[in-house]
């Protein structure tokens, strides 16, 4: 990842945000859309993802309409309080949670527990056990708190940038 600043124009800010609510836009539709050439747009898309400012593209699942294909029926979100909280614990943790595909997010919060995890289960028996395999076993978690989702009213993956920057 580059660790340099990267300057990025008004032109960027409209791509980024084009790609961010819709990843499946063609190049043609892109460049369309932001009035460049499709060859610059390209250009420009790929510079934005060597820089880092795009991760990755992804298709978002609808986890309620899933459920009834495939049954991933109980989404948690989930706070932990360890023990120790020195630098390696803390990164020993977030490693072993981020390595299990259940786990959507990971975030390392401040104040109040140290860790809040977004998890996708197909039900109650596949929690406990993801449960077990994160948590109970880990001697360094003191403490978790699961709150169970009835209803996701919200869900999205877009940043303001149109909102956070003036226009050139």
């Amino acid at each position: 990842m580059n660790k340099h600043k990267v300057i990025i124009d008004s032109t960027d800010v409209k791509l980024l945000d084009l790609l961010q609510r819709d990843a499946g836009l063609s190049n043609q539709a892109l460049a369309e859309a932001v009035r460049i050439s499709p060859p610059t747009c390209l250009r420009r898309v790929k510079r934005l993802q060597d820089a880092g400012l795009i991760e990755r593209r992804i298709a978002i699942l609808n986890p309620e309409k899933l459920a009834d294909a495939v049954g991933f029926g109980l989404t948690a979100i989930v706070e932990i309080t360890l023990d120790r909280q020195d630098v390696q614990a803390l990164e020993q943790f977030e490693a072993r949670v981020a390595g299990d595909s259940a786990v959507q997010q990971c975030y390392r919060v401040s104040p109040g527990p140290d860790f809040v995890l977004v998890v996708h289960t197909p039900h109650m028996p596949a929690y406990q056990a993801l449960s077990q395999r994160l948590f109970n076993t880990d001697a360094n978690v003191r403490n978790t708190k699961a709150f169970f989702s009835i209803r996701r009213s919200k869900f999205g993956a877009e940043l303001p940038l149109t909102e956070s920057r003036p226009t050139d």
